[in-house]
């Protein structure tokens, strides 16, 4: 199992909500969490397939949002 976050500009349960219908399209997705409380609204996904990171930023941007892979390491 990988996981793999992304920065994002996702703030309100609105917003997670928004996403969560093209987040839940994406079978590699073996689930996913918005910590909107951290100053980088982290989106956390659990994978089999760490290179649907595109694919995650895609679901995001069609909602209307923006997501950034965090590099390996780079969260605290």
């Amino acid at each position: 199992m990988e996981t793999l976050n992304f920065k994002t500009n996702i703030r309100t349960s609105e917003d997670v909500a928004a996403v969560t219908l093209d987040l839940n399209t994406i079978e590699q997705l073996d689930g996913w969490i918005v910590d909107t409380a951290s100053p980088d609204r982290l989106l956390t996904v659990q994978t089999t397939d760490n290179r649907i990171a595109e694919l995650v930023k895609q679901a995001v941007a069609k909602a209307g949002y923006e997501a950034e892979l965090v590099p390996r390491g780079s969260v605290s």
